[in-house]
This record gives C-alpha cells, sequence and structure tokens, in this order.
C-alpha cells in the first residue's frame, strides 16, 4: 500500500493539546458536568470516557479521571433507564434507584438514537432504523471497555463488577439458537427492554468483540482479586469462542478494519498478561485485516473531498492503525518462546500491515483542518466525530491496558 505521511504531523504535545480542546468542548456541549440525565449517546460516551482517562494521564490532571467518573454515572442515569417520552418508566432492569445504583448495567444501556425504538406491530424501515433507539451489542463491548479501562486505572473493582455484569446480560440477551441442533449466534440489535429482536442479522466482529471483551474484564477482576464476585463469564466466554469459529472477518468497511487492528492489540497485550487465545486467532485477524486493507486501498476512499466521507468511520481506522503501531513495537519485543512458528507468521503479517500506519497521521490532519469539518457530515454526528478524533490524537485511555501487577 503506498501513503506516505502528511506534510505537517502535530507533535505529540499540538496532538495532546488538540485532544483536550475537543473534549473540553464535547463536555460542555453535552453538559457532562450537569450532574442529572442529559442527551448521552453510548459509542461517543465509551470513547470519551476512555478520552478524558488519556488525558488524565497524559497532564497529571486528577479532574479529568474525575470527568471519565461523572460521564459513566452520567450515561448509567440517562441510558440505563427509559426514554422520557416511552410510557415505561425507570431502570430497564427494573430495580428501584437503591438497586440500580449497586447494578446499574443489570438491563443493559440504550443506544441514545434520536426516535423511540419500532412497536412490535411496525414493519422494518431499515433506513429509519438506524434513527430509532434500542440496544446494539457491538455499542455494550464499548461501554464494558470503557468502564474496565476506568476499573484498571482507578483500581476500583466496582467498574469492573458492572463491566463483568453487563457482559452476562448481553449474552443472555443478544444470543440465540436459530433452530434446534443450529450453533448459537448473536443478534444485532434488540429491543429497550431486551425483550425481542428488533435486527436480527449478526454483526461482522460482534462475537469476536465479546470473546476479547471477556477475556479481559476476565483479566482485570482476577488481578484485582474480585473474580469470585459477580459473573465469572466462563459460559459467555465459551459461547463466544463457539462463534468465532470459521469466521471471515475481512471487511473494506474502515471502521470495521481499525475494529480489528484494535483487537488485535488487546489480545496481544492480554496474552502478555498470561490470558490464552486459541492459537491461530491473532494471525486469523490479522490476516483479514491485511486482506480489507488492501480492498481499501482500491477503493481510494481517502483522497475524496470532506463532504463525501464519514470522519468517525475513518478516524475509526486511524485509532486501528495507531493500535497497530504499537502491536509491532509488542511484538518485537517479545521472545519467540514455544510458539516460534506462530511467531513467525505474526511478524510476517505485521511486516506486511506496516506501510499502512502511515495513513493515520494523513487521516488525523485532514479532519483536523477547518475547513474539513465545516462539511455537513460533520456536523450531523458532532459529537461522535470530535470525540473519535480525540481518541486518534491520543488513544492511550482507549488502547493501552494498564498494568495491575
Amino acid at each position: 500500500m503506498n501513503a506516505t505521511p502528511a506534510l505537517s504531523t502535530p507533535t505529540l504535545e499540538l496532538r495532546t493539546q488538540r485532544s483536550l480542546q475537543l473534549m473540553e468542548r464535547f463536555a460542555e456541549r453535552t453538559e457532562v458536568c450537569a450532574g442529572q440525565p442529559s442527551r448521552r449517546y453510548l459509542w461517543t460516551d465509551a470513547l470519551a470516557v476512555c478520552n478524558f482517562l488519556s488525558l488524565a494521564e497524559v497532564t497529571g490532571e486528577v479532574r479529568y479521571a474525575e470527568l471519565a467518573t461523572r460521564l459513566v454515572g452520567a450515561v448509567h442515569a440517562t441510558l440505563g433507564q427509559h426514554r422520557a417520552d416511552d410510557w415505561r418508566a425507570g431502570w430497564l432492569s427494573g430495580l428501584s434507584d437503591r438497586g440500580a445504583s449497586t447494578h446499574p448495567t443489570w438491563g443493559g444501556l440504550r443506544i441514545g438514537k434520536p426516535l423511540p425504538e419500532r412497536k412490535w406491530d411496525d414493519p422494518l424501515d431499515e433506513q429509519l432504523e438506524w434513527e430509532r433507539d434500542g440496544q446494539y451489542f457491538h455499542y455494550l463491548t464499548k461501554w464494558m471497555l470503557a468502564l474496565d479501562q476506568l476499573a484498571r486505572r482507578t483500581r476500583q473493582p466496582r467498574f469492573n463488577l458492572w463491566a463483568r455484569e453487563l457482559a452476562a446480560v448481553a449474552f443472555a440477551a443478544f444470543s440465540v439458537q436459530p433452530n434446534k441442533g443450529a450453533p448459537r449466534r448473536l443478534v444485532w440489535k434488540m429491543s429497550i427492554d431486551l425483550s425481542r429482536p428488533l435486527v436480527d442479522s449478526m454483526g461482522q466482529h460482534d462475537a469476536l468483540e465479546g470473546l476479547v471483551t471477556c477475556v479481559q474484564l476476565q483479566s482485570t477482576a482476577s488481578a484485582l482479586h474480585v473474580s469470585v464476585e459477580g459473573p465469572s463469564l466462563a459460559e459467555e466466554r465459551n459461547g463466544f469462542e463457539a462463534m468465532i469459529t470459521g469466521g471471515a472477518w475481512a471487511t473494506t468497511d474502515p471502521l470495521g478494519l481499525g475494529e480489528l487492528l484494535t483487537d488485535a492489540y488487546r489480545i496481544a497485550q492480554l496474552q502478555a498478561e498470561g490470558a490464552r487465545f486459541d492459537g491461530e486467532l491473532m494471525t486469523t485477524v490479522l490476516s483479514a485485516a491485511l486482506e480489507g486493507l488492501a480492498h481499501l486501498a482500491h477503493q481510494n476512499g481517502l483522497s475524496r473531498p470532506a463532504g463525501s466521507r464519514l470522519a468517525f468511520r475513518e478516524l475509526g481506522l486511524s485509532v486501528g492503525l495507531h493500535a497497530l503501531e504499537r502491536l509491532s513495537r509488542l511484538a518485537s519485543q517479545r521472545g519467540r518462546g514455544p510458539h516460534a512458528r506462530a511467531s513467525r507468521e505474526e511478524g510476517r503479517l505485521l511486516e506486511a500491515l506496516g506501510p499502512a500506519v502511515a495513513l493515520a497521521p494523513e487521516i488525523d490532519a485532514f479532519w483536523l483542518k477547518p475547513e474539513n469539518r465545516e462539511a455537513s457530515g460533520w456536523a450531523e454526528h458532532e459529537d461522535l466525530n470530535a470525540v473519535a478524533l480525540a481518541t486518534s490524537l491520543c488513544p492511550e485511555g482507549y488502547l493501552e491496558l494498564p498494568s495491575l501487577t
């Protein structure tokens, strides 16, 4: 893949400053400090929690970690309860306020879409469904990651417990067996109360994301010595492992490619902590990413004008490429050990993927230009685009798993 870095890539200090500016404006715009339920969107807020943790780490200012914790409370108070325009009220779990303060994720979390969910007797309108509320599995795994990153950085076990409880709830609700004797799979979208599927197709990478997230949550619980409290996630992990067998993960979607590369880096870090995965998982993920990046290069989508591009999807790729760069460094530090054959194959794939890393500064520089953020697509998804750009500029809180030893 032929790619050259942008001519003026911001220095690390400037990248941090720009990430800080984006997140300060996001916090003000969405009332993170309001102390009451407000406009929330689960994917955006999951990234935002990680970004505030990044800023706390790189600036040394405790107030950003406090913002991360405050945002968690705002998300649970808003997306953990029914919509204001719903005939139902209270927590999705059905718990009292007191019970929900201890188990805020037991009922899952709403997406935060602007329109109410589809009624049970309404026909499916695929375009309109994108704007309707409900629960997405892949948004829930993002929130599990955000909670666990907060647990690792604060060493407060309750955040990991909430993440494990959410993982157990999500697996039970989203995993289905289409026919007797058929393997279980995941549905893509569930109703707000998790009683019925709204879109029953399976997300391409949802099971992989579920597996990696379960392993991370187990690893954190063990290190914090709280693995006996709450769900062990053994059944959920086994379920996800069965679902990914023979999975086809190659994609030309920039966001999907970024997620694959991010998962690869999480797998490597978890292996360094002693977690065990199937021996071929890493090479399968990297092979899929390499195939997808080759197809993406032929599409030449990153050369189009801002008005015909979706920033958050491209920035998801950029975050994944930052993960790839870190994965390559980590791999070069590892000894070969008993898995030398697998390590050589990983090394070959990482070498082949290496040139793609240069795309990340190009993508970041493109969306840092004010004129490109004036396109209608930026304003339409302003919160998500801004937070995704902040993640790519300062990705430590999202990508790095702090050691708990």
